[in-house]
């Protein structure tokens, strides 16, 4: 075989099949919509630590399927070959918060729907579920829940700091409670009354507490 039949080959005839417009348009319009699900993930995201990237990942997984689809497309040969290759791909990386398989699948539909070619349904489509969890996500029906933990010495000083506790918060439920020779220690789900720990600094100076450490929680867990 020599060069000249190479070049003539009709795999890279196929290989041309898509004009290089229409994989630039393709590849913008991806990471338009990659940033636009990129941003509506920073704004909603309620998590204990953030990961940007993961959001950088949002957007590289919208222009590859992009290109990926492209090319299924372009070439029936092709499309089964990559149908292989895929079956054989695992991914171990644990999903920490169920919101975030939400956004994976919408950027790999956006990238399938724009390498389809149907540019308004994925934009249109994008702008709608973009709303959707704006509005919803960043609703709070419930008060922010925090965890108090609270060491005390003895069943007197929990007793006094409890009786405080019903007076400046909205709720205080006993989650976990540790008794030892040396003290007591108490795990506490509340709810403030208007957002503000101030009452925190009391509660460490009554007689009896050791300590008080109060954190916030994503309420998994209401109980």
């Amino acid at each position: 075989m020599t060069f000249q039949d190479i070049f003539k080959s009709s795999f890279l005839e196929n290989a041309v099949s898509v004009s290089l417009l229409d994989m630039g348009v393709a590849l913008a319009l991806a990471f338009g919509l990659g940033l636009f699900i990129f941003l509506v993930y920073q704004k909603t995201y309620q998590g204990v630590q953030y990961s940007s990237s993961f959001g950088v990942t949002l957007i590289a997984l919208t222009m590859i399927t992009t290109l990926v689809i492209l090319a299924v497309t372009s070439n029936v040969v092709l499309s089964l070959g990559m149908v292989g290759a895929l079956s054989i791909v695992r991914f171990r990386t644990a999903i920490k918060e169920p919101l975030d398989i939400a956004f994976l699948f919408w950027s790999i539909a956006v990238g399938i729907v724009l390498a389809a070619g149907l540019i308004p349904l994925a934009v249109l489509g994008s702008v709608a579920t973009g709303v959707v969890l704006l509005v919803f996500v960043n609703r709070k029906p419930h008060v922010d829940p925090f965890i108090l933990v609270l060491q005390c010495d003895g069943p007197e000083s929990e007793q006094q700091a409890l009786a405080f506790l019903g007076n400046q918060v909205r709720r205080c439920a006993v989650k976990g409670k540790t008794v030892r020779p040396d003290g007591i220690e108490l795990d506490l789900d509340i709810r403030l009354l208007d957002g503000s720990a101030a009452f925190l600094n009391t509660l460490s100076q009554l007689p009896g507490v050791r300590s008080a450490v109060l954190v916030r929680y994503n309420g998994d867990y209401m109980g």
